[in-house]
């Protein structure tokens, strides 16, 4: 067994910032990027996560991707942690990213198993186990089956972190409670264990979540913050209320997709950052209209 002398201690909110395009869409806007990451960091949140689904990592060119990289760690400035999202289809390419961000200066790489092609336990393990060997800093296991096509059992991410030096970390985003408890049942509690799912949070944080990998904080920080916190601390009233009073708000942005509803939100706030790429849309007015109501606009 290992002993993960490879380690990043990453814990609390992980904000995860949409990726501002020109007016035209063509290119990265990076002074928006900028100053959206600087507010993050600014609001209190305890890690910056560029390059996931929220930041639509899927629609972006390799060069944008190693724009977002570069412009995201530079605003961070080394206040919180940095951890890319690096997953792509061939492993090849998904090398190719972590090791941009290993140079740009990230403190860890997030890896999304993503696949034409449904891939057995061997084809991931091996994919992991490539990537480890080719960076230096940790890796986040990031499981989301919706949205991947890849569905990762806890019995899978536990024997890969207990033959994976680097891999030290899960975030798990199918909202089952019950695979959080697997994970740490299984590895006996060693390894890490994020909650990806918005609505799932209260639970996932009660169950040991070491952190809430979210976009919320671009539109309600604060409550965030608070909600972490008051988990932390054991206040489970206070943590019910805050719960209750920004899970309508949760709901909202996942069932509207992330990059569209966050975009449309920040538009909404007066901190417009353009419109998602196509083939996705800006939010209808139906829904913008529900969306202020959930901002108190």
């Amino acid at each position: 067994m290992k002993g993960h002398s490879v380690s990043t201690e990453i814990q609390g909110i992980i904000a995860y910032p949409v990726t501002p395009f020109t007016a035209d869409g063509t290119a990265i806007d990076t002074a928006g990027l900028a100053g959206l990451v600087d507010t993050l960091v600014d609001s209190g949140v305890h890690a910056v996560a560029p390059l996931g689904s929220t930041g639509e990592a899927a629609y972006l060119s390799e060069d944008e991707f190693d724009t977002v990289v570069d412009v995201t760690v530079d605003a961070v400035g080394r206040r919180v942690p940095v951890v890319v999202g690096a997953g792509d289809l061939t492993t090849a390419n998904t090398i190719r990213r972590a090791r941009k961000a290993e140079r740009a200066g990230a403190d860890a790489v997030m890896v999304l198993p993503v696949s034409y092609w449904k891939l057995d336990d061997r084809e991931i393990a091996t994919h992991y186990a490539a990537i480890g060997a080719a960076i230096g800093i940790p890796i986040m296991a990031y499981n989301n089956p919706a949205t991947s096509g890849v569905d990762m059992s806890p019995e899978l991410l536990v024997s890969m972190f207990e033959s994976i030096e680097n891999l030290t970390m899960v975030k798990e985003s199918t909202g089952e409670l019950n695979r959080m408890l697997a994970i740490k049942e299984l590895s006996g509690d060693r390894l890490p264990f994020y909650n990806g799912s918005n609505p799932l949070v209260l639970d996932a944080l009660t169950a040991g979540a070491k952190g809430w990998c979210t976009a919320a904080p671009c539109l309600r920080p604060q409550p965030c913050l608070d909600l972490y916190a008051a988990v932390g601390s054991g206040d489970t009233v206070g943590a019910q209320l805050i719960y209750d009073d920004l899970a309508p708000l949760l709901r909202f942005i996942v069932a509207g997709g992330l990059p569209t509803t966050v975009k449309a939100g920040l538009e909404l706030l007066g901190r417009g950052v353009g419109d998602p790429r196509r083939p996705l849309l800006p939010l209808d007015e139906t829904r913008r209209a529900e969306l202020r109501g959930l901002l108190g606009l």
